[in-house]
């Protein structure tokens, strides 16, 4: 089936869209000649499946150029045979890859190579830029695609830094391997001669012209095997690559091997056009952790590495770019001078229309009522393994929830085999302490806890509703029945299959100490594993088939947080399958940062627009509010107060948590009550939002602001920024506003503030409510609920947001959308104060907690305000973060894992 489908599949890449007939006529075409034993309902599902992918869609993404760019390829094209690009577009078809996601990254990379200096030029030149992706959306696909294209047009050295871990260098080798160089180099390393039996990828579509590689699947680079190497480069007629691991040793070697072989004569290497494409580029390739000598000695030698070319090319590659733009935040020359700022160019690249991304999981899937999607909560660990412990800590059991995590991933496993993966991998990630020791032990743990499970189901699985008796069997049934019985409603089918799934499985430990992953050793079946581990598994590293996590962190770094995300990816076949388990806190910033991340690509699409530059770019992502978070965690080391300017043009600013304290609950209604009496004549009815008063004066929203009581940990509604910004446009773009008081439909309605409300409702983090935080917050760090920013827009002008944005994601009229926001600010003519009335209440099934009474019996007053793109766009305002004060509120940062692991990567 999978031969029939790969052939179809790269047939159809040439042509237009086929009928349903046709498309199953052509099926069985090519059925009868390879495979004339495929049944009807084998023909069915080969062309369901093909007719999924035609439905998967992919965008172009945004580019924003510096100001010298000068267009080269189209020019050239004519002289560049596309060979290497050639056979890994056949190799990314015979892989599965949608033919929209294969044009897509046909035509992204051709941008890319665009704004690369062109090697044909022999004058000196050198260019910078940086590629924006998600995590796990196929980044390492697309430069190796990006790859192809430059050895095609006459790159002839070519070097990728492949992150600090030697597991992630080598994954990164492999798929380097498979899809340029054509062949296994750990294998082939000892049988020069012999090669041909190791080709591999694309070396199956043509073997000749193989790129020389410096280095293997088996070892980084060194100096003597690099030596005895030159002798094949034969005057660069192919074109060469080193694989190389993000660590000053490795760098340092290759500096000095490069040294000396243009010291011996060897000038023509130096000569060469050199591409460095830095993977994970916010990771050790800048100075984002001051006072860290290690980290900056990385970011000196990338830097001596392209100074010693004459025409070098740089592209970062990255899903979290906060650092990149965030270099120094303090002075905007200093940002732009470093030099590894991506100053040329800056792409963002759109994830495919069927990504499990964050948005998905922790936006869409996390409803401000009802259960989320995916997600679960973690909620008693503290008392078996707690967030924070030592070195030393004992594990004598496991949390109730990783036994329920553990049991959905042999289930998950058992239905996707019903389903026809049996030959796909299928993995649970789980990652809950950065130390190898009590890695080892939770490992242990599950071990124990998988054979126990394993010998149930191998003894009495057979035994029909009988096996329902046995303790562990009854356990997997009631997962069942909590998570997959609407996914796979056959109980018996699955008791039935159980044992020939999960036989199998097993866990494994993945840590500088121990790394017992390996997709690669596997028969006819999928390998079912379980990966316990660390900082190992938290950037970069792909589990292949990722379906369960238990997550058990907190980080307060974007892109820490962001990268250990290795849940995100393609889930084709089984993304219903999926769940995640967390504690609510991180969810909350997981949530906060999604909708961070997307305002940053949306802002490079508004900036491509604009025709702005990269460094207008970084100077408008780090004004956004956001910024304040990223500048206090970088800047954490200084332990004093910093100062840094946020823009607030086009921005919405919210109360994302709200003081308990009863002095800060009573002055806040007040100020809520005496502005709603002012606007009582003003006041109609906007469903299905609530109450919105229209031509309200400035000096009413001042007021209301003058007299609120922030909570410490709500950074951006310090109110002396805003009041500043707004009192700069008093007398033209914010001189009149809006007022909206929202109101549930369904409800016991509340007078105190003077007009009937039903107010929403938020269940919060009981945990919060310590004597630190004195504070709650809704979901995703929010209290706002999704699109009460279109309220008080112009019908019409809402409406054209909304076809615009479609257009601009590639959605047709009749395709399901969740609009974002920031699409109804860009047409509003004026402020909005969105005057929230909230009501605190336990989770569900912690309602008898102690902290429950620590929560305000009346609905609390919240606020939110949504500020129109402002034709003074530039104007800033200053807000100053006490980090002593931020480290008391937030904790420190985890002991740093990056340092651990620059250690152990030497």
């Amino acid at each position: 089936m999978d031969t029939v489908r790969n052939m179809v599949e790269m047939g159809l890449f040439n042509q237009s869209r086929k009928t349903e007939t046709e498309l199953r006529t052509m099926i069985r075409g090519v059925a009868a000649a390879v495979a004339p034993d495929l049944t009807d309902p084998d023909i069915e599902q080969i062309a369901r499946e093909i007719e999924f992918k035609q439905g998967i869609k992919a965008g172009l993404g945004a580019i924003v150029d510096g100001e010298d760019f000068e267009p080269w390829l189209d020019d050239a094209k004519s002289s560049i045979t596309p060979y290497y690009w050639d056979r890994y577009r056949k190799l990314l078809l015979k892989n599965g890859l949608p033919k929209d996601v294969v044009i897509s990254t046909d035509k992204v990379t051709d941008k890319i190579l665009s704004r690369l200096g062109n090697p044909n030029k022999h004058s000196s030149w050198d260019r910078r830029g940086m590629v924006v992706g998600h995590v796990q959306s196929g980044k390492t696909a697309n430069y190796t695609g990006l790859i192809c294209r430059a050895a095609d047009a006459g790159y002839r050295l070519i070097i990728v830094i492949a992150g600090i871990h030697n597991n992630l260098r080598n994954q990164t080798q492999a798929r380097i391997d498979e899809g340029f160089i054509g062949r296994d180099t750990g294998k082939s390393l000892e049988t020069r001669n012999g090669g041909a039996k190791h080709i591999i990828g694309v070396g199956h579509f043509d073997p000749s012209n193989t790129p020389v590689s410096l280095t293997n699947t088996l070892r980084d680079f060194n100096k003597t095997t690099a030596s005895t190497n030159t002798s094949e480069i034969d005057s660069y007629k192919v074109p060469v690559i080193l694989v190389i691991k993000k660590n000053h040793r490795t760098l340092a070697n290759l500096l000095d091997w490069l040294k000396d072989n243009s010291a011996r004569g060897d000038q023509e290497m130096i000569d060469q056009p050199m591409l460095l494409i830095d993977d994970e580029a916010d990771n050790a390739s800048i100075n984002t952790k001051y006072g860290q000598k290690l980290v900056t000695k990385i970011n000196g030698q990338i830097r001596d590495l392209l100074n010693m070319f004459h025409r070098s090319c740089y592209v970062g590659y990255t899903a979290t770019p906060f650092a990149n733009i965030f270099i120094d935040p303090d002075q905007d020359d200093e940002m732009y001078n470093e030099d590894l700022f991506p100053r040329d160019f800056i792409i963002g690249l759109d994830a495919p229309s069927n990504y499990f991304g964050a948005k998905k999981i922790f936006v869409d899937g996390l409803p401000d009522d009802g259960d989320p999607t995916w997600l679960r909560y973690i909620d008693d660990n503290e008392d078996i393994l707690p967030i924070k412990h030592r070195i030393d800590h004992q594990l004598d059991a496991l949390p109730a929830s990783l036994l329920e995590a553990l049991r959905a991933f042999l289930l998950a496993r058992t239905i996707r085999n019903q389903r026809g993966q049996k030959s796909s991998h299928c993995s649970m990630l789980v990652n809950a302490s950065r130390f190898t020791g009590v890695q080892g032990r939770l490992r242990n743990r599950l071990h124990e806890a998988l054979e126990r499970i394993q010998n149930a189901v191998r003894i009495n699985a057979s035994r029909g509703t009988a096996a329902l008796s046995d303790p562990e069997i009854s356990a997997l049934h009631q997962v069942w029945r909590k998570e997959y019985v609407e996914a796979e409603p056959d109980w018996p089918a699955i008791q039935s299959d159980l044992l020939d799934a999960i036989a199998s499985a097993k866990i494994v430990e993945v840590n500088n100490r121990l790394n017992e992953l390996d997709y690669s050793r596997s028969g006819e079946r999928g390998q079912t594993v379980v990966a316990v581990g660390g900082f190992s598994l938290s950037r970069g590293l792909t589990l292949e088939g990722l379906t369960i996590t238990w997550f058990l962190r907190n980080s307060l770094m974007y892109d820490t947080l962001m990268q250990m995300g290795r849940w995100f990816g393609y889930r084709s076949g089984y993304e219903d399958l999926c769940r995640i388990w967390m504690p609510a806190e991180a969810i909350d910033w997981y949530a906060f940062i999604a909708n961070a991340t997307d305002e940053l690509h949306e802002e490079l699409r508004v900036m491509e627009r604009a025709k702005a530059t990269p460094r207008m770019f970084g100077l408008a992502v780090r004004s956004h509010p956001a910024s304040l978070l990223v500048t206090a965690r970088n800047k954490m080391g200084s332990g004093q107060k910093i100062t840094t300017l946020v823009g607030l043009s086009n921005k919405f600013v919210e109360t994302s948590r709200v003081s308990i304290r009863s002095k800060d609950l009573a002055a806040n209604a007040e100020a809520a009550k005496l502005l709603v009496s002012k606007l009582l004549d003003k006041f109609q009815p906007a469903p299905p939002w609530g109450y919105l008063a229209r031509d309200v004066s400035i000096e009413l929203i001042d007021e209301f602001l003058a007299g609120w009581r922030n909570a410490e940990q709500s950074v951006t509604t310090d109110t002396g920024p805003v009041r500043s910004y707004m009192r700069s446009r008093k007398d033209d773009e914010l001189k009149f506003w809006d007022v909206l008081v929202p109101s549930l439909v369904k409800g016991d309605e509340d007078t105190a503030l003077g007009i009937p409300i039903i107010p929403a409702r938020r269940y919060v983090d009981l945990d919060d409510l310590h004597h630190d935080f004195m504070s709650f917050s809704g979901k995703r760090m929010r209290v706002a609920s999704r699109g009460i920013e279109k309220a008080g827009v112009d019908t019409q002008k809402a409406a054209d947001a909304e076809r615009a944005y479609r257009e601009e994601i590639g959605k047709s009229d009749d395709d399901q959308v969740n609009y974002p926001d920031s699409i109804y600010r860009r047409v509003r003519d004026r402020g909005l104060l969105i005057l929230h009335y909230v009501r605190a209440k336990a989770p569900k099934g912690e309602e008898g907690s102690k902290n429950v009474a620590l929560l305000p019996e009346a609905p609390a007053v919240a606020w939110g305000i949504s500020l129109p793109v402002s034709s003074r766009p530039s104007e800033r305002v200053e807000y100053v973060v006490n980090t002593v004060r931020y480290r008391e509120l937030f904790g420190d940062e985890e002991e740093d894992e990056g340092q651990e692991a620059a250690l152990e990567s030497e």
